[in-house]
């Protein structure tokens, strides 16, 4: 690995490892309300205090990891595979079908990506898998563009034409020459799309159309304790602090990959 990237690739990591394990990794139970012990301020029992019913933040910010990110990481994956598959395809095949889902993808990118999964999430009704169906919806143009512009590019190399001259077939083309040379871009792409994502998600549950109480999510958390900004601020900036360090890294991680790999030299 390169030692550029090590530090990022080790920092998210630890998220990630947090988010998965975050059930073994909380001190206290999450869940577990204490009334007499509500809006503590950070002490030597309660690292980061205690919201207005008593519940442990920090276990609640590490559980909340899991709730965020994990949810942020499925999100990604589904529409970065669906969306370059559509790429390559209407790249590949062209014709009518290119013409149809390049136009379709025209028309949810004239949309303002948060305003347009805020009216989906609205209609679909609250709940974390409607924020995520909601910001599905238009999330894939972004991956289907540029793997059909990347798809063309390789349509013009004569490694591609020597596969098509020799027979190959449609799938065995696109699994063998055109993905895997379009995964590179693809990948860099998803990583510094990671940080979108989950300021999105963080958002709509803000907002109260993502996950609902009492389940811990980073937005959510931000949204319960907005009222006591100042009377007990470390309801609030623990959950806005993760968003922020965990988007950080994500950020730093994707540019450190987009210079490593330098896709652009490739093609």
């Amino acid at each position: 690995m390169n030692r550029e990237l090590a530090p990022y690739f080790t920092a998210a990591g630890i998220l990630i490892f947090v988010a998965v394990f975050a059930q073994y990794l909380t001190p206290f139970d999450p869940f577990a309300q204490d009334l007499e012990g509500a809006l503590a301020p950070p002490n030597s029992t309660n690292l980061l205090g205690t919201d207005r019913y008593g519940r442990d933040i920090l276990s609640r910010v590490i559980m909340g990891a899991q709730t965020t990110l994990c949810a942020s990481l499925i999100l990604l994956a589904v529409i970065s595979s669906v969306g370059s598959l559509i790429g390559a395809v209407c790249g590949y095949i062209g014709g009518r079908l290119d013409t149809v889902l390049m136009r379709l993808s025209d028309i949810f990118l004239a949309f303002p990506q948060m305003v347009f999964a805020i009216a989906a999430a609205g209609a679909l009704g609250g709940g974390l898998f409607n924020a995520a169906a909601a910001l599905a919806v238009i999330g894939w143009t972004k991956y289907a563009r540029i793997a059909r512009s990347l798809t063309l590019t390789i349509r013009s190399m004569p490694y591609f034409d020597a596969a098509r001259i020799s027979g190959g077939k449609p799938l065995t083309i696109l699994r063998r020459h055109v993905l895997p040379n379009i995964a590179g871009p693809i990948f860099v792409t998803a990583a510094l799309d990671i940080g979108t994502i989950i300021m999105e998600l963080a958002g709509l549950s803000f907002l109260g159309l993502g996950a609902q109480p009492p389940t811990p999510e980073w937005g959510s958390m931000m949204n319960n304790g907005r009222s006591m900004l100042q009377t007990a601020p470390w309801v609030i900036l623990a959950p806005g602090f993760a968003i922020f360090i965990t988007v950080a890294v994500f950020n730093l991680l994707g540019d450190k990959l987009r210079d490593a790999l330098d896709t652009r030299s490739e093609l």
